[in-house]
């Protein structure tokens, strides 16, 4: 086995590897001189108590990449020297992740289970959204899929997350709750790449709904009755080993503002 200290250097360079990219995104766009002046800004904003400034990085599911991108340069321009880098991924690897002492402040999951086995690792949750399955099939839909029976047909090609994985776990409830067998083509690591395997490949799969509003000209999505459906929530919570405690605990609450509930609610995201 390996030392904790080497543990906690993979797990961190595995962070930094998904969050730069990120970082780098977000500041596109603005010059040297901008980000100087912003950081200037962030100075007198913490000295004057309004606002801790700070570098964060949230670790968040995958189904959250475009509502937190946008959901992140809203923060950032009401809260002027805080910076927030996000890691998306399958919740499951995230937890892995925390529990291997990723340096991170902020977990969001796609589900209550999952953030539950990060344990003592983390804060007090507070759910920010919910969200709802849909089946997605390639453009045109050409195999006629209607309903998740339609799924056993053993000549789809259907893709699912891996039943790790909160999407994987949710769909495999409701094509039990519906009697349906599924043999699905792959299992993925993550809702994303899910989908990504419809647009491209696969004849059909199941994801979130805020998912398939994201390629809207790429997939089509059949609604899955509610009596059939499973509730999705997220919790978001600060970690325990956070060295900017006070600043992720803002963010986590500003998640639970009108503002940021607006942002999901355009998302497809439903109230918490």
């Amino acid at each position: 086995m390996r030392p904790a200290t080497s543990r906690r250097s993979a797990a961190a360079l595995a962070v930094a590897a998904l969050v730069l990219p990120l970082a780098a995104a977000c500041s596109n766009g603005g010059s040297g001189d901008k980000a100087g002046s912003a950081s200037a800004s962030g100075a007198a904003s913490s000295s004057s108590g309004k606002a801790p400034a700070a570098d964060l990085t949230v670790l968040a599911a995958a189904s959250l990449t475009d509502v937190f991108k946008t959901a992140g340069d809203t923060y950032m321009k009401e809260h002027p020297g805080t910076r927030v880098k996000f890691s998306f991924a399958g919740s499951q690897a995230l937890v892995a992740q925390v529990k291997q002492g990723a340096p991170a402040d902020v977990l969001v999951t796609a589900n209550t289970k999952t953030m539950g086995d990060a344990g003592s690792d983390v804060g007090a949750p507070t759910i920010i959204a919910k969200n709802r399955l849909v089946i997605v099939t390639q453009k045109g839909n050409p195999h006629h899929v209607k309903t998740l029976k339609d799924l056993a047909d053993p000549k789809l090609s259907v893709v699912l997350a891996a039943p790790a994985v909160p999407a994987g776990n949710y769909a495999a409830q409701v094509l039990k709750k519906q009697h349906v067998t599924v043999h699905p083509k792959s299992e993925e690591a993550d809702v994303r790449s899910v989908l990504t395997k419809v647009e491209t490949s696969a004849d059909a799969g199941i994801v979130y709904k805020t998912d398939a509003a994201t390629a809207p000209d790429k997939v089509d999505s059949i609604a899955i009755p509610d009596a059939q459906n499973a509730v999705a929530s997220y919790p978001a919570a600060t970690l325990k080993d956070s060295k900017q405690s006070a600043a992720a605990q803002a963010f986590v609450k500003w998640l639970t503002t009108p503002e940021a509930q607006s942002i999901l609610r355009k998302a497809g995201f439903q109230q918490p």
